[in-house]
């Protein structure tokens, strides 16, 4: 069933294997291209997600998130917020590429800045003839070094800063946990499991935000998704959540 949750990773997450299927706006015959931007309603990702559903075999489960907007800002503000919890490849894109859009959209209301005819920024040389030059250069280099014999008072301290390196990468991974236990995002969900013809009946069954014209959306499928629906929390509505 659709409903609305609170997106957010635990301890207690697992690992799982599934099929992920992508629906935005930006995806060809999905969304509606004009000139004014991409737009995909929840009706048409739902019904997208729920023509890939219908022909799968083996699935018994299936998780959907939905992310909409009644406006461009809107929709990116959500998928901001969710990117920050679950940075799946597809919501990463489309927040890219929605982003993207926005900033054209001001671009083209703005009169042509003056300079046009300067240089570009600098930025490194990298062609593969220099690479490969560069990096002969430094297998030379490594060569030559382990050439002089053992220096110990190097070893001693290359083994200290990696030590001291390991510790700090180490701080960082448990820092980060706890960063992103403490992170959380909105989102529409559905969640459901049986056949496939049940699954996509169900699917299509009280689709929310219908009058949205921006929307984004991933489908997980697979035997058994019980490792990704530990991130979905349930509202307290009697909390006024």
């Amino acid at each position: 069933m659709w409903r609305e949750a609170r997106l957010a990773f635990s301890d207690a997450f697992s690992s799982l294997s599934c099929a992920i299927v992508p629906a935005h706006p930006w995806l060809y015959g999905v969304g509606q291209q004009t000139d004014n931007g991409a737009y995909l309603s929840p009706a048409n990702a739902v019904a997208y997600l729920a023509g890939k559903l219908a022909s799968a075999a083996g699935v018994r489960d299936v998780v959907v998130m939905l992310v909409t907007g009644q406006t461009q800002a809107d929709f990116i503000t959500r998928l901001d917020a969710l990117t920050q919890v679950f940075p799946a490849p597809a919501f990463t894109q489309v927040s890219r590429l929605a982003r993207s859009a926005a900033e054209l959209a001001t671009v083209r209301m703005q009169l042509p800045a003056r300079g046009e005819n300067g240089l570009p920024a600098a930025l490194p040389l990298s062609v593969p003839t220099s690479r490969a030059v560069m990096n002969a250069r430094a297998v030379a280099s490594a060569q030559q070094a382990a050439s002089a014999g053992i220096d110990m008072g190097g070893i001693k301290s290359a083994l200290a800063g990696f030590t001291a390196q390991r510790a700090s990468l180490l701080s960082e991974v448990a820092d980060g946990l706890t960063q992103l236990a403490g992170k959380s995002a909105r989102a529409w969900v559905f969640t459901a499991k049986g056949d496939a013809a049940t699954l996509t009946r169900a699917l299509m069954q009280g689709i929310p935000e219908l009058s949205a014209v921006h929307s984004a959306a991933i489908m997980l499928a697979g035997d058994n998704l019980d490792g990704i629906k530990g991130m979905i929390h349930e509202f307290d509505n009697n909390a006024g959540a």
